[in-house]
This record gives C-alpha cells, structure tokens and sequence, in this order.
C-alpha cells in the first residue's frame, strides 16, 4: 500500500483542499497521514475527515517586526526534526503539501529523506511559506495561469482540489433555511469564517434597492449580526454556515464575497456568477487583489475595490452580473481549472510510482 503524507495548516483554505483530496486518495489505495501545527485550528478538521493526525512545533515566519521572531525560529528548527522522526518512521512515498508555515518543516524534512514534494499553490503569487518550500519540491502546482511564471518546469496548472459532496447542495433545504420563496434570484454574500466589515455595511446600505428584485442570504461572520434588520422581508442573516454550506451555493444565483484563493476556486468551479471584493492592500500582502483581477480578466467575475466602491456601485453591479449572468457562466465552464481533484491525484500517482 502506498503512502502519503499530506500537510497544510493556519487557516481553512490551507486544509479543507487537502480534505477534498481524501476520497480518491483512498479509492486509489493511499494511506494517509496528516501533519499540521500542534494544537493548531486545523486538527479539529482533520480529525473529524478521520485522518491519523500528528501535530508538530510550528513557528510563523515574519516580515515585519516582532518580539516572537526571535523565539519562532526555534520552533520551525524543532519543527523539523518532529517531522524528520516522523517521515523516517513512516516511510511515506510521497508528501502534498497546501501551505501555511507548519509545511516548510515538513517538506524541507521530506526533501532530507529524498520523498517526492508536491506543493498547492492557492495564490497568483507563492506566499513566504511557500516561497522557501519550493525550492525543496518536486512539483507546484497552481490556480492562476499567471502563476506559472514565478514556477518555472516546476509548474503545474490544476487549479484547486474541490470537496465533491459542493456539487451535491440541495437548493430547497436552503431556500426553506432562509424562508425564502423559490420565484426570486437569490444573493448569496459572504466574507469567510470570520466575516468582512466593509462588505457587510455596502450589502445593508444597499439592501432597500437590493430587496426589490433579489432575496439575500448574508453570512456576515461570528459577532456580526445586525439586529436592526431582523424580520426584514428576504434578508436572512447567519454568522457562519458549515454542513449547509453546499446547500447555500446550490441555492444562489449570484455571490458577493472576499477573493480569497480557495473560496474564488470554489465559486468558479460551481459556475456561479459573482463579485468580489478584495481585501485592500494595507490589510493583506495584495494577493486578493491580484487574484480578483485575474477571474475579472478571464471573464469570471466582477471586481469592486472596497476604498471606493459604493452602494450605488453594488446595486449596478448585482444587476449587470445577473443579466449577463449566461456569459460568465460560459466563461467558468470553459476554464481548465475546474478539475483540480482529478488533476492532483493524477500527478500524485505519477510521482509515488
């Protein structure tokens, strides 16, 4: 039986395109193990997709100044020789890395051990983890076809692992989650786990206008609820949706959200149309802006930018994408980058023979 190792942690758009991954990793007749961060927010997910998980020392790597830089290399070097006793011990034939700090030990470890290397880029450009672990990996591969020049031969474009049971929502269970009716377009907005301020306050700004023609579903993070639009006729809000998470996309017509790399990925997959607006600049290292403009440029999405973009601005976007929305549909059906699971395991099996 062959072996992997798959690693990712710090965030869930490092682990749950690992998760996806786990159906043809086990049809094909891997056995898995999973390395992420000691007591980081991964286990949870891991443990409950029932993978053997193992946590080890884990240090971020900055660049801007903090006490804990000092401390933090110590960890990453304890880091690495927790997974070096544990790829010795386990043999593995080969090790999928999705990022975030906890892999540079792990694949640095693996490269000791001569054990193929693929790493998952989500972003246009290679995050600081992935920017050191690279130089140790077999294989990268990547959403954007932009990427492929900061990859070299390395490069391999597969676009994101999607978790199957997305494709599976059922549209009525949401409808009647939200007491909507089936007759009216639905909005879907969300800013991830944690929510988006900015987006929230433009989408309830624009909701007198919004509520005329759409029915808006509004996942607007955990703490920020507005009880002033409770009862509000064809608004629902919900702090974070999990298990109905399928459900909520099958239901939606159209979505507004933040351009993180693994929610883009997801949106496109599933062929909804969509707007998006980044994360500006100060508050990230630029990589939502990038990938915005790339789904805007491939004719997946429209992009408003959070400093300037106002409900006005919104409400003649909602409208634009859905009455074009046929033509970004065609665009997303046309990417090759709806295939990742199939890609990935594909590539995974070339590298472990």
């Amino acid at each position: 039986m062959k072996k992997i190792i798959l690693t990712g942690g710090g965030t869930a758009g490092h682990v749950t395109p690992n998760i996806a991954l786990i159906p043809e990793l086990k049809k094909a007749g891997y056995e898995i193990k999973y390395i992420g961060s000691k007591g980081g927010m991964e286990t949870e997910l891991v443990r409950n997709a029932g993978l053997d998980y193992v946590g080890i020392s884990s240090g971020k790597l900055r660049r801007y100044f903090s006490w804990k830089n000092f401390s933090d290399p110590f960890r990453v070097l304890k880091g690495y020789f927790q997974a070096k006793k544990i790829i010795k011990k386990y043999k593995p034939d080969i090790v999928f890395s999705k990022g975030g700090f906890v892999t540079v030990p792990v694949v640095f470890a693996a490269n000791k051990y001569n054990v193929p290397v693929i790493i998952h880029e989500s972003d246009m450009t290679p995050g600081l983890a992935n920017k050191l672990a690279i130089k140790r990996a077999t294989k990268v591969c990547h959403n954007f076809p932009e990427t492929a020049k900061y990859l070299g031969a390395k490069a391999v474009h597969t676009g994101s692992p999607i978790r199957a049971e997305l494709f599976k929502g059922n549209k009525i269970t949401a409808l009647d989650m939200c007491g909507f009716t089936a007759n009216k377009p639905v909005i879907m907005v969300t800013g991830g786990s944690l929510g988006a301020e900015h987006v929230n306050q433009l989408v309830r700004a624009a909701l007198p206008e919004l509520l005329k023609d759409f029915q808006v579903a509004h996942l607007c993070g955990k703490g920020k609820v507005d009880e002033t639009f409770n009862g509000t006729e064809g608004y629902v809000q919900f702090e974070y949706i999990s298990e109905e998470m399928k459900d909520f996309f099958a239901m939606a017509d159209i979505i507004i959200s933040r351009a993180g790399a693994n929610s883009i990925c997801e949106i496109s997959a599933l062929k909804k149309p969509n707007i998006l607006i980044p994360l500006p600049a100060e508050s990230s290292r630029g990589d939502q802006i990038l990938n915005a403009k790339s789904y805007a440029k491939q004719g997946f999405s429209e992009v408003l930018y959070e400093k300037t973009a106002t409900k006005d601005d919104l409400i003649a976007a909602v409208h634009k994408v859905y009455d074009n929305r046929t033509v970004y549909i065609n665009a997303m059906a046309q990417s090759g980058g709806n295939r990742g699971v199939e890609k990935i395991i594909a590539l995974i099996k070339e590298l472990s023979n």
